[in-house]
């Protein structure tokens, strides 16, 4: 059996919980079976004899113009769906690469597993990024590839149940809950000292730590919001950049600038950190804040319990089966508006502020339920098991034919 994974990420182009999902995937199925990852980007390394093969797809200079970035992606999903001579299957994550997914099937014959990371109609907000005329095109190509996939794998049973309201037509026994994973081998407690005090963070304050991209969907101007109510004996590091347009990065940085004339401690690190740096933060923090307004699991979540790390996040999408409020951390309530925003924004900095207030003042408690979500994450959320459920439904769908 041969799987090809379509995506846009991959090592070492990765900025996205979706590419993280891919490249720790791909290295699990490759000791199961052979695995080619096609992705976006320009032509990758020789890999290591046992990891996946790679090929890396480039858009077509041709294609210019405000209108052409969706064109620029449906030119790499073209190329990608040639050449798929020995596949046994196509699995392709998000829009990006859904187009090629489904043209591998229409062409090709081959099965079409799609893993749904998000769902474009729930995130409104990418108008701002794409224009309306792109943010259609997404939206299109989305809901060709789930209808016509032969399967749909949820990364939570919250992104399942948004899956099957936002796309009614899909028979239900076509979308399985595969959870995401986490390698708590390299996502292990770090005690050092030295990143905190080369980014300038003092390991003998209490910290309070957020990794992201500064995007709507993330929270961050609700966690900045929040911040401002924060003990002003802890610190605020923000890992945070790529923001998605200019209008939110003018944002946050305003945010920023009134937090750090109002308080000191507010560091913020704009560029994208190596994995060790960003293990070495989250376990020094005393707790790690989520305040997405749309998550369908949020691998961070993991990465964070696995530094164990006490965990405050909103109780939105996959969450909430992955932090267990009282015990790994704090769920926060989300009450979504018409803009499926937060209805009062008010209200959820001050429920942000709260919970976290809760753990500075009780660093014993947090530290408790760090240890104890690693502990979840050793027993519930492997990348081992992800793979072999994975490996499951290919055989599943191949039996069918």
């Amino acid at each position: 059996m041969k799987a090809v994974l379509l995506t846009r990420e991959y090592p070492p182009d990765v900025y996205g919980g979706a590419g993280v999902h891919v490249e720790y995937l791909a290295r699990e199925l490759a000791r199961l079976l052979e695995v080619e990852v096609r992705c976006f980007g320009p032509r990758r390394p020789e890999p290591d004899p046992r990891e996946p093969s790679v090929r890396a797809f480039e858009p077509w200079a041709a294609l210019g113009g405000d209108d052409a970035a969706v064109l620029r992606v449906l030119s790499v999903d073209l190329a990608m769906a040639s050449g798929l001579e020995g596949a046994s299957l196509v699995h392709s994550h998000t829009w990006y690469a859904n187009f090629a997914g489904h043209l591998a099937k229409v062409l090709h014959g081959l099965p079409h597993v799609v893993t749904t990371h998000s769902l474009e109609p729930l995130r409104p907000w990418k108008a701002e990024q794409l224009g309306r005329g792109g943010y259609a095109l997404t939206r299109f190509i989305e809901r060709t590839a789930l209808e016509h996939a032969d399967a749909v794998i949820a990364v939570s049973q919250g992104m399942r149940a948004d899956i099957l309201e936002v796309y009614p037509q899909l028979d239900p026994a076509r979308v399985r809950v595969i959870l995401n994973g986490i390698d708590a081998d390299e996502y292990a407690p770090d005690d050092g000292t030295d990143v905190l005090r080369h980014h300038g963070v003092d390991p003998d304050r209490p910290s309070v730590i957020f990794v992201g991209r500064i995007t709507h969907q993330k929270g961050v101007t609700h966690l900045l919001d929040a911040a401002s109510m924060f003990d002003p004996g802890a610190q605020i590091v923000l890992c945070a950049g790529a923001p998605d347009t200019p209008e939110i990065a003018e944002e946050v940085s305003s945010k920023v600038r009134a937090l750090q004339e109002a308080r000191d401690g507010v560091i913020w690190i704009r560029e994208m950190l190596p994995k060790p740096s960003v293990i070495q933060l989250l376990t020094r923090a005393t707790a790690f804040v989520c305040p997405s307004i749309y998550e369908p699991l949020g691998i961070v979540n993991l990465e964070a319990m696995a530094c164990e790390t006490a965990v405050v996040a909103t109780a939105v999408g996959g969450i909430p089966e992955v932090v267990v409020h009282g015990e790994t951390g704090l769920l926060v309530p989300f009450e979504a508006g018409v803009d499926r925003g937060p209805a009062d924004p008010e209200a959820l900095a001050r429920d942000l502020a709260g919970a976290v207030n809760e753990l500075l003042a009780d660093p014993t408690r947090a530290e408790v339920m760090g240890k104890t979500g690693r502990q979840r994450v050793l027993e519930r959320f492997t990348w081992r098991e992800v793979a072999a459920q994975t490996v499951a439904l290919y055989r599943e769908l191949l039996e069918e034919r």
